[in-house]
């Protein structure tokens, strides 16, 4: 309730109320925070608690992850596990730096506890990142998840060369790769979510790593069956459900005019949507492939929803805008092994 009361009304003032220079003024602190040795060991101290499971031959500390796109470019890797964070998954990262779209591009939505964001993958490219991980003096202590997009300036038919060379820039970093083919806010992205697409894509990435399909909220049901065949079929280790909607459903009233805003949805309205998703995953794949949920987890019973619904991890990104660190350790207390769908421990 601190956080809620004084933390986060304070943060939301940042920058005359500008999403993102919040954001940013964040991550500044918690890179700084990442160079304190003492007041990592408190954080821990405070927030990290012990729910372990292994899923696709990963070991975890606990089920709650950070969601790709809080910390993009891996600035503050150290932190996040002292907040009670049991993975990371960094990114999305492309093959290419880019800027990401003009500003401002990261809204709030508070009365539905949401934000609408439309970032463009803006980040520093994978080779920086690469170095950026490469110069770290120690593994982080939990799994490392990268996710990869296509580049803005590479033509769709070059897309698979495009996110090998991500890959490749990063393979000896991560425990598990993302293919992100999700985002609606990279022009003609979603197509790659289609089975020519995506099976050039899975056939090129799927090796050593475990490699992950991103999918988004909006696919049909046939849609989603038809992808879930591809990453069977050439091995994919999971499913990561879901990306953000364009969906407007479930805003409050005073949301709606902010809410039109261009971009993916994200936070409490994609609650139901993405368990939806996580049910239809795991019961059309049999359990087959693991789920990680993501989407409007913000209480410990929206993640034992998402458990109950098939997901053997959940990521966390508006949850923890909204509801601070204390969300993560709540989170990571109300899972117990026995949510591990059979087959996932």
């Amino acid at each position: 309730m601190i956080f809620e009361r004084v933390v986060r009304p304070r943060l939301f003032r940042i920058g005359g109320g500008d999403a993102e220079r919040a954001h940013e003024w964040t991550l500044e602190r918690l890179a700084s925070v990442s160079r304190r040795p003492a007041v990592l060991a408190a954080l821990r101290a405070r927030y990290l608690r012990s729910a372990p499971r292994t899923v696709f031959g990963v070991d975890f500390p606990n089920p709650v992850g950070l969601a790709a796109g809080m910390d993009k470019n891996g600035v503050a890797l150290p932190a996040w596990p002292a907040l009670g964070f049991g993975f990371v998954e960094v990114g999305t990262v492309t093959a290419h730096a880019q800027p990401g779209n003009p500003r401002p591009r990261l809204f709030r939505l508070r009365d539905s506890e949401a934000v609408v964001n439309r970032m463009g993958f803006n980040n520093a490219g994978a080779a920086a990142l690469a170095a950026r991980l490469a110069a770290l003096p120690r593994p982080i202590g939990v799994p490392l998840g990268i996710s990869l997009g296509k580049s803005k300036v590479t033509p769709l038919d070059e897309a698979v060369e495009d996110y090998l060379a991500s890959y490749r820039a990063l393979r000896e970093h991560g425990d598990y790769f993302a293919v992100n083919v999700s985002s609606p806010n990279t022009p003609g992205l979603r197509s790659l979510q289609d089975r020519s697409h995506l099976d050039a894509l899975l056939a090129a990435l799927v090796g050593e790593k475990p490699v992950l399909v991103k999918i988004a909220p909006d696919l049909t049901e046939p849609a989603i069956a038809e992808l879930l065949g591809v990453c069977l079929e050439r091995g994919a280790a999971g499913v990561i459900a879901t990306n953000t909607t364009l969906a407007r459903g479930g805003l409050a009233p005073a949301d709606r005019a902010r809410g039109a805003e261009t971009g993916g949805l994200s936070g409490r309205p994609l609650a139901g949507r993405a368990r939806e998703v996580v049910a239809f995953v795991h019961r059309e794949t049999g359990g087959r492939l693991p789920v990680i949920g993501v989407g409007g987890v913000l209480d410990p019973d929206d993640a034992t929803r998402m458990f109950d619904a098939g997901a053997s991890l959940v990521q966390l990104y508006t949850g923890f805008i909204y509801r601070g660190p204390a969300l993560v350790r709540s989170v990571a207390r109300a899972a117990g092994p026995a949510t591990v769908p059979a087959g996932h421990r």
